[in-house]
């Protein structure tokens, strides 16, 4: 498993036209996998897995976590900040040597939704469910809750007995981005509506946990959501 970190010049035109659509910073993202060609889903195929961070001292940054070595040499002079390089490492031994107990300082920015089925909506038959988005931070947690529950890890308390979770939600934010381009009916549209989480959990579960990191939580995978990062700490 391999993490990069791009520090990016945000006055680079190719940054600007990517960081303003979704679809546009994924396709930036896989032309660095010449595996993408070989499989019929390279995301999912390939574990890639970003997230957009804008740190108060310094530009904007891309973590892009692959179960394969990426090729960042495509991106035009000028895409990185003056004198970077794009920064890679192999998480692998680090990922294969957690075992359940250890606890550690956690963020992920995921897209928390859930199902309309086709009796909540009343639609007739035949109509396919969507996602919609949970609104406050009390349905967020909920949410990452269940989630920790099925991804082998749980969620650590502010004290040992007030059952508050020791997590901070920021303020939701959408992104958007067009999908083969702009129809007129504006179907090629998408929206993604995203939840920094920032915490503490504990691993309850190795194996589930690791699939956790390894696949992401949660949906739209393939536009920001679902990177789950860890650090050392208590």
């Amino acid at each position: 498993m391999y993490l990069s970190r791009l520090r990016l010049n945000p006055l680079h035109r190719a940054v600007q036209r990517d960081l303003a659509d979704l679809q546009q910073v994924h396709r930036t993202i896989m032309r660095a996998f010449e595996q993408a060609k070989d499989t019929a889903q390279p995301r999912r195929d390939l574990g890639v897995l970003y997230r957009l961070e804008l740190p108060a001292s310094s530009g904007p940054q891309l973590l892009v976590q692959s179960a394969a070595r990426p090729d960042w040499t495509f991106l035009p002079s000028g895409y990185l900040g003056a004198g970077v390089e794009p920064e890679c490492k192999n998480l692998g031994q680090a990922y294969s040597a957690l075992q359940a107990g250890q606890r550690f300082r956690f963020r992920l920015r995921a897209n928390p939704t859930r199902k309309i089925s086709v009796d909540d909506a009343g639609r007739p038959k035949g109509w396919r469910p969507a996602r919609v988005e949970l609104r406050g931070e009390e349905n967020w947690i909920a949410w990452l809750e269940a989630k920790a529950s099925r991804h082998g890890f749980r969620l650590l308390q502010t004290t040992a007995s007030d059952g508050v979770p020791d997590i901070l939600a920021a303020a939701p934010i959408r992104s958007s981005g067009c999908r083969g381009g702009i129809a007129e009916n504006g179907r090629s549209r998408i929206t993604v509506f995203s939840v920094l989480f920032e915490g503490r959990l504990e691993i309850v579960d190795a194996a589930l946990f690791g699939e956790a990191l390894s696949r992401g939580i949660g949906a739209a995978k393939a536009y920001g959501c679902g990177l789950l990062s860890i650090a050392g700490g208590r």
